[in-house]
């Protein structure tokens, strides 16, 4: 198998250049992943052939929570009227329903608790007529921020599903990279409006980096299906070959 047989999604480029060099992200497609799969051999399958020494490996945090049984289909949600009551108050992007929901919501409540919920609407609320936006999302942190709801554009079954954030993240990706035999990871949460890390395999992996490598988000889990990508520094020596979207 050849990498340059990956090529990335439409509308994506394969290269992009930031602060830290140029990298070329290849996406990789996989099946579709349910509870229960097994990430290792998903490395192994569709991953492990295309990789070299110094490659990183960036993963979508969605199949790792998928894996994990940490999605649920909505009709099995049932949102407390507490859940039903705060997602009134939540800013609703269109890239994402976020907590915008009922169900997601109820996830986030059982994930960080009542009263740290509460305490951050308090203070979105008090802050929003001065037009200060996102005020909820930090208070309740990364784990709920990574929660997310039903979207058209996901692949089914999961366009009916809402998501937590996966667990432990951090040790995740680092049993991946023992597993690939040293190669860096980074669990990442992306989408076209913004990035976050929500894992790393080793701290010598830069946060700001890895933000900067998605930029543009490459990856795609509707029908793309391609929720990994291989990420390569550019040199002298490398062959750009499908550089094109």
């Amino acid at each position: 198998m050849n990498i340059s047989d990956l090529s990335p999604n439409s509308g994506k480029q394969l290269v992009i250049d930031t602060p830290y060099g140029s990298y070329m992200r290849f996406p990789v497609k996989t099946h579709v992943v349910k509870a229960g799969d097994d990430l290792f051999a998903m490395m192994d399958q569709y991953v492990r052939p295309y990789l070299e020494p110094g490659d990183m490996v960036f993963i979508s945090e969605k199949i790792v929570a998928i894996s994990q049984g940490r999605a649920f289909d909505i009709d099995d949600i049932k949102p407390r009227p507490l859940a039903k009551l705060l997602c009134k108050f939540v800013y609703k992007s269109p890239y994402g329903i976020g907590l915008g929901s009922p169900w997601t919501m109820e996830l986030a409540l059982r994930e960080v608790g009542a009263p740290k919920m509460l305490f951050a609407a308090f203070f979105s609320a008090i802050t929003k007529p001065f037009g200060v936006r996102g005020v909820f999302y930090k208070i309740v942190g990364t784990a709920a921020r990574a929660i997310d709801g039903p979207c058209d554009c996901t692949l089914p079954p999961y366009n009916h599903y809402a998501k937590m954030a996966p667990d432990k993240p951090d040790l995740v990706a680092k049993q991946m990279q023992e597993h690939l035999g040293g190669n860096l990871v980074a669990v990442m949460d992306a989408n076209d409006i913004g990035r976050e890390v929500l894992g790393v395999s080793d701290p010598s992996l830069d946060i700001d980096m890895c933000k900067a490598i998605f930029h543009d988000n490459p990856l795609g889990q509707g029908k793309e299906q391609t929720p990994i990508a291989i990420v390569r520094k550019v040199t002298a020596e490398t062959p750009l070959a499908g550089a094109e979207g």
